[in-house]
């Protein structure tokens, strides 16, 4: 039996499937991350906004508050809180852009991501873990799918 609605597309049992696993990995990630963001007394927004800005060193983009209002979809006065509530914990710091003295950039503390890999490391490695009794075919495919998957539930441009 299917939980498609009346008016959805025709959508297979096995595709559908794995929308529902993808879901469950989804909810259960959303669950380690409210844990940790009650463990070290953030709210969900701020560890969000963490992640927002690891990624954006990741890719070597300078985050400012309004690149991470944006990627929140936060208005100035719920980033600038997000912001005051990460710094007042240090997990984040501003410094001026060298090369724009009136632009503020956003970096995690070095403090914070130790306190994330504390907390996040196993569930990283057992992930990692899970990956390595993949081929490298099946490596490619299931990065291809997850790309792939991420593209058509981000909000379009």
């Amino acid at each position: 039996m299917s939980d498609q609605g009346a008016g959805a597309r025709a959508v297979s049992e096995p595709e559908l499937e794995l929308v529902h696993l993808l879901r469950g990995v989804t909810v259960e990630f959303g669950l380690r991350q409210a844990e940790f963001a009650a463990l070290h007394h953030m709210h969900g927004t701020d560890v969000r906004a963490l992640i927002c800005l690891l990624d954006a060193g990741r890719a070597g983009t300078d985050a400012t508050a309004g690149w991470l209002g944006a990627q929140l979809g936060l208005n100035s006065a719920g980033t600038t809180a997000v912001i005051d509530r990460l710094e007042r914990l240090g997990h984040l710091t501003r410094t001026r852009d060298p090369r724009d003295r009136r632009r503020v950039l956003l970096t995690v503390d070095e403090r914070a991501v130790e306190l994330g890999w504390a907390f996040f490391g196993p569930l990283i490695e057992n992930t990692v873990a899970v990956l390595r009794d993949f081929d490298e075919s099946e490596t490619a495919a299931v990065r291809r799918f997850l790309y792939a998957a991420h593209r058509a539930l981000a909000p379009a441009p």
